[in-house]
């Protein structure tokens, strides 16, 4: 484990621009590859909804020529086969996961994208401030990563100015595919803070099926510790009735900081409205994948993993129903919920910390390093003052939030 390095070229610095609610698309009325933002797609693709929404088999007959990773949820949903198709998938998924695949997706995809170094760099620079100072630190870490996060933040805390804090990382684990690769990530993480010269204590918490099962008991705080908590695509996969009771629990622990980091989309609001919920699937894969084709090349291995995995999240949202227990993944759900409704949510037992000049310079000079198109923008008070943190857009279209908060 080390820590990460982007070198990709970059043209221009992306310049900040207003959040936008629309994407500019062709109107050529050619069929589209997938990830294209065409017009006809999206019309198709909103007609076949409808049409499975009302049960019209012979429309679906004739419609269902679709861009492959969407034509797969709704096949499903018109068949009533998601969860048995879910299921596969992940099973399939874990049969070829290791650490070294999972390690090298995740630097791979850090190295030509920003879609996850953005949050890592703006959830860094806020952990490090709210916990300056401070002698005996603990980080609960809820997050998909593997651990990529914690090498730069380690080596900050190596060369702080006054004497080098004790670390607790405890890294709370949820996902069958994420349990058969710790062992390896807790030793590298031991072998790495050592050459760094911190004190360094790693612990997992396993064998819960969902967030909600989390207590204050099970994380093993201690009175003097100064605690950070850090979740980065984590409360998505909370059950939508359970998110204020995991906040509550944060709230418990009393923690200096709680970052967030989740990605822009809301499957929420329209989970009981098929059309809605697709149509907003819809939007965000569109620049998701994207984003995936102008990042890496055509026949990319990691690219292909990452649509892969994509396709068991769209089958789950579209496919699934609402019963995700039954959906064969240890009780996580996929209902995604935009900055502002988190915002909402947290502001039940926190309240928003800005990021500081220094953090958002920070975040400025990583997406230097990346291809322009890219930008930072921060919420402006004047259009929606529910909304706090900092967005990563990808050419002007909202993609991952970021935010920081305390009790």
């Amino acid at each position: 484990m080390h820590s990460l390095n982007n070198n990709n070229n970059n043209n221009n610095q992306p310049q900040n621009s207003h959040t936008s609610t629309s994407r500019n698309s062709s109107d050529s009325g050619e069929p589209c590859a997938p990830g294209s933002s065409n017009k006809w797609a999206s019309k198709l693709l909103s007609e076949c909804a409808r049409a499975i929404s009302d049960k019209d088999s012979t429309k679906i007959h004739h419609l269902l020529c679709l861009p492959p990773l969407m034509e797969i949820a709704l096949f499903c949903k018109a068949t009533e086969s998601g969860q048995r198709c879910f299921k596969t998938l992940t099973t399939v998924a874990e049969k070829s996961h290791s650490f070294d695949s999972a390690r090298k997706l995740i630097l791979k995809f850090q190295e030509v994208s920003p879609w996850t170094t953005f949050g890592h760099v703006a959830s860094n620079g806020a952990i490090l401030e709210a916990l300056d100072g401070e002698t005996k630190l603990h980080i609960i870490d809820i997050s998909n990563t593997l651990c990529t996060q914690w090498p730069t933040l380690l080596e900050a805390l190596a060369t702080r100015n006054d004497e080098t804090p004790r670390l607790k990382l405890t890294v709370v684990v949820t996902a069958n595919i994420v349990r058969s690769v710790m062992k390896e990530i807790g030793q590298r993480m031991e072998k790495f803070a050592r050459l760094m010269g911190v004190p360094f204590e790693f612990n997992v918490i396993s064998g819960l099926n969902n967030l909600a099962e989390l207590t204050k008991e099970g994380l093993g705080v201690q009175e003097d510790e100064a605690i950070a908590i850090n979740c980065i695509g984590a409360l998505r996969k909370v059950e939508v009735e359970q998110r204020s009771g995991v906040i509550r629990m944060f709230q418990s622990l009393s923690p200096r900081v709680v970052t967030v980091v989740e990605e822009e989309a809301d499957f929420t609001s329209s989970r009981y409205d098929f059309v809605r919920c697709f149509e907003e699937c819809l939007r965000y894969y569109t620049l998701y994948f994207e984003m995936l084709e102008e990042s890496f090349a055509p026949t990319s291995n990691e690219r292909l993993m990452l649509e892969r995995e994509c396709s068991r999240n769209i089958v789950r949202v579209l496919a699934c129903d609402n019963d995700q227990e039954n959906a064969g993944g240890g009780g996580e759900c996929e209902r995604r919920e935009k900055g502002s409704q988190w915002c909402e949510r947290l502001r039940e037992g926190f309240s928003p910390v800005g990021f500081s000049d220094d953090v958002v310079d920070d975040v400025k000079a990583l997406l230097k390093r990346y291809r322009t198109g890219w930008s930072l923008v921060l919420p402006q008070a004047d259009h929606d003052s529910s909304s706090s943190g900092i967005y990563l857009t990808w050419k002007e279209e909202p993609g991952v939030w970021a935010s920081a908060w305390k009790p």
